[in-house]
């Protein structure tokens, strides 16, 4: 499972059981992600969450940290033992509006954000799935 972490929502994917394919599940009200994420895990096998991590174009944590921080930890002790980790996020928003393009979306739909949300959390796992792969490959 991923999250694209927002400040007013939240974006969650989901990945088969084989982890060849994300797919966007929903977008969620941030006051409300703790509660979906422990019913989902509660009703679905969930290896980790892994979170979008906001950096600077240098690296660095973004000023979103601040907000994210805090629901991370607490998401972390309410659903142990399963993994709570980061990944780079940088550029989600960008891919996920290029991708709504690329479909041949409605630029009235595009506007959607929860919509932006969920396609990012997708792509955030995607690229998860993809580095995970590429490190048990062995190249």
């Amino acid at each position: 499972m991923s999250i694209d972490f927002g400040r007013k929502r939240c974006g969650i994917a989901v990945t088969d059981t084989l982890r060849i394919v994300a797919t966007g599940l929903v977008t969620v009200p941030t006051h409300g992600l703790l509660d979906f994420v422990k019913k989902y895990i509660a009703k679905e096998a969930v290896d980790a969450v892994i979170v979008g991590h906001p950096t600077t174009m240098r690296g660095e944590d973004s000023e979103s940290m601040r907000y994210l921080t805090p629901v991370i930890n607490r998401l972390r002790k309410e659903i142990a033992p399963v993994p709570v980790d980061f990944f780079d996020e940088r550029f989600t928003s960008v891919l996920a509006h290029r991708a709504m393009i690329d479909s041949g979306m409605k630029k009235m739909a595009r506007r959607e954000k929860a919509v932006v949300d969920e396609i990012s959390a997708t792509i955030i796992l995607n690229d998860y799935l993809q580095s995970r792969a590429y490190q048990t490959s062995g190249y």
